[in-house]
């Protein structure tokens, strides 16, 4: 296995580049803040970017957890990637990373600047530090179980080469980690129980809102409803419409996982 190493200072846009080292040198297999990915698709480990403290996504960045470290080496062992590319703060990060996974020395060091303007790094560094943004070489919907309430938008991403027509190479993704000094994004339950009761009396067929009872977890919320129901109105269908707005509204609004939604009817309205 030949490993590339591009090395960079924190928010210069290692991880904005990453696709385009690796495109430019053939690799399909690339290690970023705690994941493996390959072909633009995370196949293991788990960001470094969840974590609450910069100290602890320092440490998960590194494989310091021996299973976060055993996970990435038995996917490594599967997949049998030709060549890898290491993201890492400094070349020192990268052999602490190649030594945790058990991987040969870098062959390839590519600098950050290298490849990246002064205007373009003092630009990544900007967007950074003022806004917190945080980009990770793997689509939006792959990261939706690794960040739920996070706020997570997706950056599609071309490349064009000489005498070649402009084509889409894969997506990124924009995140703020928890860890971010610009602050933090908390939403509450009775936040949640405004929201449902403003989608579900939406619906055709319910005729109020009686209780809404929300659950949040460290990974999502749970909702219980309990409605009053139009007369003549068939129940099933009514429940199976409440259940798909609010699981498809309630993601796309706070980015939270939806795990389940339990609709009551307590009563009929004649």
């Amino acid at each position: 296995m030949e490993v590339y190493a591009l090395v960079g200072r924190s928010g210069t846009g290692k991880s904005h580049r990453a696709i385009t080292v690796a495109y430019d040198h053939g690799i399909d297999t690339v290690i970023d803040d705690g994941l493996l990915i390959k072909d633009g698709c995370k196949v293991a480990g788990k960001s470094a970017k969840r974590e609450k403290t910069t100290f602890g996504a320092v440490k998960r960045a590194i494989f310091h957890d021996v299973e976060h470290a055993r996970e990435i080496k038995e996917c490594l062992a599967e997949l049998k990637p030709a060549k890898i590319l290491i993201l890492g703060t400094s070349l020192h990060m990268v052999e602490r990373i190649t030594v945790a996974l058990e991987l040969p020395q870098p062959t390839k060091i590519i600098k950050i600047e290298d490849i990246a303007t002064k205007r373009e790094i003092d630009m990544a560094r900007e967007l950074r530090t003022s806004h917190g943004m945080h980009v990770i070489p793997v689509p939006t919907i792959e990261l939706k179980a690794d960040f739920p309430g996070y706020l997570v938008d997706p950056l599609k991403y071309f490349i064009k080469k000489k005498n070649e027509p402009r084509q889409r190479l894969s997506e990124k993704s924009i995140i703020r980690p928890k860890f971010s000094l610009i602050g933090k994004l908390i939403i509450s339950e009775f936040a949640i129980s405004q929201l449902v009761t403003y989608l579900v009396v939406q619906v055709h067929g319910v005729a109020k809102v009686n209780r809404v009872i929300v659950n949040m977890q460290e990974e999502g919320v749970t909702v219980r409803l309990e409605l009053t129901a139009s007369y003549k109105i068939f129940l099933p269908d009514v429940a199976k419409e409440v259940r798909k707005s609010i699981h498809q509204q309630i993601e796309y609004l706070t980015g939270l996982i939806v795990y389940g939604v339990n609709v009551i009817f307590k009563s009929i309205d004649y």
